[in-house]
């Protein structure tokens, strides 16, 4: 019986130049779930690290590396190419952080009572300078690195945080190795609830329930709880707050809509078409977000969205607290990598480009601070556009 598991390495076996002599491909080899062939994106992702290599190579001739080379990046797996011990390990940290106190100030966040409500009440505070046109991308891989930090320091995971490759996603997701409800995934559907009847994407047409919407009832989360918001609840029934902008203490459980018809606004071929036809910076945010109008299209919502609201329920589908279900971590990290491949087919022009959508010319000059997230540690924006060196190499991260 042949293994679902095969290894793929990246780049072939001769090199040119200095480039031979260095040994990071055994790191960054891929041992692939055989279930999921390569998509359009992965070969592109593979074919990319030629570039990579070449612009790493000239960085650390430069001295401008801050130390981080292939050799020591971090490598981010899709969840279902991990093994199951790798994907235990990230799901023990997890329920490690979900039970650590909380640092965030009481006096502000009176519910928080986890480290893990603390990245919802940071979220929920701070949406707007994270969702702004210079803020999306760079501040969200700084809150994923402060959260795979927090995992690695705090809770002792040795891994590196996963994504999810949404294609593999868009055919049968309930039974996924992520959505499964087994020990090894990340929680399953949500049970049934008649009442959630579907959500509306963007200003497109309502998309009907996938017969989920109630409480997450199998998996390692089910008994989880979210304690902080709501803060702009996409389901019916959510427990208010009892304090205003949703600070206070209301625990209630994890629910989730696991929806093939969201998840197939994210194909691989949208995916590729971002990155290939996006020839500057903000024609890959628009199309990212919102893809020019095609009727004839009834998927037409944006990778982001789609992406977003694969799982959607509350806290995970409520944009204010999304943080709060753990699948938001790895639906960032998938951005994250389709940004970083983008930015590597021309690192030398793309690497610091930054959205000036409205004429804005700010970004350079703002620093991104998470602050009970990461204490004193601020980032320069810029900083945070580079994922091979960036902050003093504080960001040092391949995915494949």
């Amino acid at each position: 019986m042949r293994s679902i598991w095969c290894v793929s390495l990246l780049l072939p076996a001769v090199f040119a130049g200095t480039v031979a002599k260095r040994d990071w491909r055994s790191k960054v080899a891929v041992q692939r779930n055989g279930f999921y062939p390569l998509d359009v994106v992965d070969k592109l992702e593979e074919q990319t690290m030629t570039k990579v290599d070449e612009y790493m190579t000239k960085k650390i001739a430069a001295g401008k590396n801050n130390g981080c080379t292939l050799e020591t990046a971090g490598v981010r797996r899709e969840w279902g190419d991990m093994t199951d011990e790798q994907r235990l390990d990230f799901i023990n940290a997890t329920l490690c952080l979900m039970k650590a106190p909380s640092k965030a100030p009481t006096a502000q966040f009176p519910g928080a009572r986890t480290r893990y409500d603390d990245f919802m009440a940071y979220h929920l505070t701070n949406a707007g300078s994270l969702h702004d046109t210079i803020g999306l991308f760079p501040a969200h891989k700084y809150f994923l690195l402060a959260l795979e930090n927090a995992l690695r320091n705090e809770c002792g995971y040795k891994g590196y945080h996963p994504y999810m490759n949404y294609d593999r996603y868009t055919k049968d997701p309930i039974n996924s190795a992520l959505f499964n409800g087994n020990a090894t995934s990340m929680g399953g559907n949500g049970d049934p609830d008649p009442s959630y009847t579907g959500l509306r994407m963007g200003t497109g047409p309502m998309v009907k329930s996938a017969g989920g919407g109630g409480c997450v009832t199998k998996g390692p989360f089910k008994d989880y709880r979210a304690n902080i918001g709501p803060g702009a609840p996409m389901m019916p029934n959510v427990p208010k707050n009892p304090v205003a902008g949703g600070y206070g203490f209301n625990p209630r459980c994890m629910r989730r809509d696991i929806n093939v018809n969201v998840a197939l606004g994210a194909t691989a071929d949208r995916s590729y078409n971002l990155i290939t036809k996006s020839k500057d910076i903000n024609t890959f945010y628009n199309t990212l977000l919102t893809p020019p109008r095609n009727a004839s299209d009834p998927y037409n919502w944006g990778v982001h969205n789609s992406g977003h609201y694969i799982s959607g329920g509350d806290p995970g589908g409520d944009p204010m607290v999304s943080p709060g279900d753990p699948i938001f971590y790895f639906h960032h990290a998938m951005l994250d990598r389709l940004w970083w491949i983008w930015q590597m087919q021309d690192p030398d022009n793309r690497v610091n480009a930054q959205v000036n959508l409205g004429g804005r010319t700010d970004g350079p000059n703002r620093k991104l601070d998470l602050k009970w997230l990461t204490g004193t540690d601020t980032v320069p924006v810029l900083e945070a556009h580079d994922g091979l060196g960036g902050h003093g190499g504080a960001f040092c991260h391949v995915y494949v």
